[in-house]
Parts: structure tokens; sequence; C-alpha cells
């Protein structure tokens, strides 16, 4: 989506151990104008499945799956990072390991949300190694939904995390795919699609 590249290249800064820091537009400071392009695409590209449900993680992902949701005219679900007292205790769990905040988390989903019935669109502001779609995938898969695809916004295509994802068989729709990025410079290569 060259929309997005264009938004990387002016906004975006290199950072050391490959972070790509889009926090004045993506995940920290959210432009929806710019989410609703964003969900306009996943909506086009998604078109032919029966999506009900689309599905995230606490936190970064809330937004832009927020504004998918609308687009798809569905529900949005975000897996938690931690139990609450005002959260069921019937809940499908999982351990996702994040690549930004170098910890292991406990990620749930109460069951009344996520059911056998679900046909789950995935979103997601990151790819990166692939822990959280994994995880939020194996939570599809223990309420038996139907995993339809994922939708990324920004994929690092020089991190294993999309290649892990679609050699399972998953549809992943990333709207930009970074190729490589330079700290130094503050070059950034994205992958022809």
């Amino acid at each position: 989506m060259k929309l997005l590249e264009e938004r990387i290249r002016k906004d975006g800064l290199v950072r050391e151990e490959n972070v790509l820091k889009v926090d004045s537009f993506l995940n920290h400071q959210m432009d929806i104008g710019l989410f609703e392009e964003m969900a306009k695409e996943w909506k086009r590209l998604f078109a032919g499945c029966p999506v009900n449900k689309i599905l995230t993680i606490e936190a970064s992902g809330i937004g832009i799956a927020t504004i998918a949701a609308r687009a798809f005219s569905v529900p949005v679900i975000f897996a938690k990072k931690s139990q609450s007292i005002n959260l069921d205790s019937d809940t499908y769990s999982t351990k996702i390991q994040s690549f930004t905040h170098g910890r292991t988390y406990d990620v749930i989903v109460s069951k009344k949300f996520l059911t056998p019935h679900d046909h789950v669109l995935i979103i997601d502001d990151f790819l990166a190694n692939g822990c959280a779609l994994m995880g939020l995938l194996e939570l599809v898969e223990q309420a038996g939904a139907v995993a339809e695809g994922v939708g990324i916004a920004i994929e690092k295509g020089f991190q294993e995390g999309g290649a892990k994802i679609r050699a399972k068989g998953i549809r992943v729709e990333s709207l930009a795919i970074v190729e490589s990025m330079d700290a130094k410079t503050g070059a950034i290569a994205f992958r022809n699609q």
C-alpha cells in the first residue's frame, strides 16, 4: 500500500536492533484517516471471506483493529495480556513472547466472545518474528473457530515471522513489507508486492 509506505518513509525512524519507530502515526499517536484507508484495503483483500470477528492483541493492535472492524461491520476482540477481576474465568489462553518488550505474556480471551461459529480475521500493527500471531492463531484453534487470514500493517520481511505463518497455510496480507532498514542512514527498502 503506497500510502502507508510513503508515511513510513516520511515519519518512520529506524533504530538499532531492527526497531522501526512509527509511534507518531501508528501505535502511540494514531492517524485515523490512514487507519481508515488501511481498513478499506483489508476489506477489499478479504472481500470473499465470511469474516464475523476481528481479533488482535493488547495494546498496539487495538486502534487499527477497531477501524478495520468498523469497515467489516463486525465486533473486535482483543486478547488481554493480564487477568483482571472483571474478566470471565472461562477463557482460552496461550503464552506469547513479545519482540518489542522482550518478555513473555499469558494472553487470554473469554470463551463467550470466541466460538466455533466464528470466522476470524486477525489484525495487528507489526509482524516480525511471528510469536504474537502464532499465539492468536492458537487461541482461534482452541475455540474451534476458522482463521480467515491475517491483516498486518507493517511486516518486517527480513525476519522469519511472515514465512513461518504462511508456511502454516495462513493467508497473510501485509500492507507494507519492509525488506531492509539501516539504522545508520535511516534508509528503508520495501518489497514490491
